[in-house]
Protein backbone atom coordinates (compact mmCIF):
# COMPACT_ATOMS: atom_id res chain seq x y z
CA UNK A 1 0.00 0.00 0.00
CA UNK A 2 1.38 3.63 -0.77
CA UNK A 3 1.18 5.57 1.89
CA UNK A 4 -0.41 9.45 1.78
CA UNK A 5 1.72 12.37 1.40
CA UNK A 6 2.62 13.69 4.97
CA UNK A 7 1.55 17.02 4.96
CA UNK A 8 3.55 20.04 5.95
CA UNK A 9 2.35 21.94 9.08
CA UNK A 10 3.90 25.48 9.11
CA UNK A 11 4.48 26.78 12.28
CA UNK A 12 3.46 30.30 13.58
CA UNK A 13 6.30 32.20 14.23
CA UNK A 14 5.92 34.60 16.93
CA UNK A 15 7.84 37.54 17.29
CA UNK A 16 9.48 38.07 20.76
CA UNK A 17 8.08 41.28 22.14
CA UNK A 18 10.13 42.25 25.05
CA UNK A 19 9.08 43.76 27.66
CA UNK A 20 10.08 46.70 28.66
CA UNK A 21 11.29 46.94 32.48
CA UNK A 22 9.69 50.05 34.29
CA UNK A 23 11.99 52.53 36.13
CA UNK A 24 10.56 54.11 39.08
CA UNK A 25 13.45 55.37 41.60
CA UNK A 26 11.78 57.49 43.63
CA UNK A 27 8.34 56.08 45.46
CA UNK A 28 6.37 55.91 48.82
CA UNK A 29 5.82 53.17 51.08
CA UNK A 30 2.60 52.76 52.80
CA UNK A 31 2.90 50.54 56.04
CA UNK A 32 -0.53 49.53 57.78
CA UNK A 33 -0.23 47.92 60.36
CA UNK A 34 -2.80 47.11 62.65
CA UNK A 35 -2.98 44.73 66.00
CA UNK A 36 -3.66 41.80 63.56
CA UNK A 37 -1.91 41.89 60.37
CA UNK A 38 0.66 44.28 58.66
CA UNK A 39 0.30 45.18 54.39
CA UNK A 40 2.99 46.88 53.16
CA UNK A 41 2.45 48.88 49.92
CA UNK A 42 4.66 50.67 47.56
CA UNK A 43 3.84 52.37 44.87
CA UNK A 44 5.14 55.63 42.23
CA UNK A 45 5.10 59.24 43.49
CA UNK A 46 1.61 59.13 41.26
CA UNK A 47 -0.01 56.64 43.64
CA UNK A 48 0.39 53.63 41.22
CA UNK A 49 1.11 50.34 43.03
CA UNK A 50 4.30 48.77 42.00
CA UNK A 51 4.62 46.01 44.66
CA UNK A 52 3.09 45.14 47.82
CA UNK A 53 3.02 42.69 50.42
CA UNK A 54 0.84 41.73 54.01
CA UNK A 55 2.43 39.57 56.76
CA UNK A 56 -1.12 37.61 56.02
CA UNK A 57 0.10 36.48 52.58
CA UNK A 58 3.53 35.17 53.46
CA UNK A 59 1.64 32.48 55.15
CA UNK A 60 1.29 33.61 58.73
CA UNK A 61 -1.81 32.89 60.62
CA UNK A 62 -4.01 34.67 63.64
CA UNK A 63 -1.81 36.36 66.05
CA UNK A 64 1.72 35.29 64.21
CA UNK A 65 0.04 38.29 61.40
CA UNK A 66 0.64 40.78 64.25
CA UNK A 67 4.52 40.01 64.86
CA UNK A 68 6.91 42.57 64.50
CA UNK A 69 8.99 39.30 62.61
CA UNK A 70 5.86 39.10 60.27
CA UNK A 71 5.71 42.80 59.36
CA UNK A 72 9.76 42.43 58.61
CA UNK A 73 9.31 39.76 55.88
CA UNK A 74 6.27 41.51 54.61
CA UNK A 75 8.50 44.59 54.02
CA UNK A 76 11.77 42.30 52.76
CA UNK A 77 9.74 41.11 49.89
CA UNK A 78 8.09 44.06 49.15
CA UNK A 79 11.26 46.04 48.91
CA UNK A 80 12.50 43.63 46.87
CA UNK A 81 10.23 43.28 44.47
CA UNK A 82 10.50 47.18 44.70
CA UNK A 83 13.94 47.49 43.77
CA UNK A 84 14.14 45.02 40.58
CA UNK A 85 11.66 47.45 38.80
CA UNK A 86 14.66 49.80 40.31
CA UNK A 87 13.51 51.65 42.82
CA UNK A 88 16.04 53.31 45.27
CA UNK A 89 14.37 56.40 47.05
CA UNK A 90 11.38 56.13 49.41
CA UNK A 91 9.22 58.14 51.55
CA UNK A 92 7.19 55.96 54.32
CA UNK A 93 3.85 56.77 55.55
CA UNK A 94 2.82 54.89 58.31
CA UNK A 95 -0.69 54.37 59.54
CA UNK A 96 -1.98 52.16 62.68
CA UNK A 97 -1.24 51.52 65.98
CA UNK A 98 0.19 47.92 65.34
CA UNK A 99 3.81 46.29 66.41
CA UNK A 100 5.09 46.08 63.10
CA UNK A 101 5.25 49.89 62.93
CA UNK A 102 9.44 50.21 63.60
CA UNK A 103 10.39 46.68 62.34
CA UNK A 104 8.94 47.39 58.67
CA UNK A 105 10.70 50.46 58.34
CA UNK A 106 14.06 49.55 59.57
CA UNK A 107 14.06 46.81 57.18
CA UNK A 108 13.68 49.12 54.20
CA UNK A 109 16.63 50.69 55.38
CA UNK A 110 18.82 47.46 55.98
CA UNK A 111 17.70 46.20 52.06
CA UNK A 112 19.33 49.54 50.26
CA UNK A 113 16.74 51.99 50.20
CA UNK A 114 17.29 55.64 51.03
CA UNK A 115 14.12 56.30 53.55
CA UNK A 116 14.03 59.65 52.98
CA UNK A 117 11.05 61.10 55.23
CA UNK A 118 9.08 59.12 58.04
CA UNK A 119 5.50 60.45 58.38
CA UNK A 120 2.69 59.01 60.87
CA UNK A 121 -0.55 59.29 59.00
CA UNK A 122 -2.88 57.65 61.61
CA UNK A 123 -5.93 58.71 61.43
CA UNK A 124 -7.18 60.72 64.65
CA UNK A 125 -10.96 61.52 65.77
CA UNK A 126 -10.94 65.45 66.85
CA UNK A 127 -14.12 65.06 68.38
CA UNK A 128 -14.49 61.33 68.54
CA UNK A 129 -18.31 59.07 67.99
CA UNK A 130 -20.83 60.66 69.45
CA UNK A 131 -21.59 58.72 73.03
CA UNK A 132 -24.23 56.43 73.60
CA UNK A 133 -27.65 58.36 75.23
CA UNK A 134 -27.96 58.42 78.71
CA UNK A 135 -28.64 55.12 80.60
CA UNK A 136 -32.11 55.63 81.92
CA UNK A 137 -33.09 52.94 85.51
Amino acid sequence: MAKAPAKTVKKKTFKSKKKEKKNVPVGVVYIQATFNNTIVTITDQAGNTVAWSSSGSLGYRGSRKGTPFAAQQAALTAANKAKEVGMRTVEVRVSGPGAGRESAIRTLATVGMDVRSIRDVTPIPHNGCRPPKKRRV
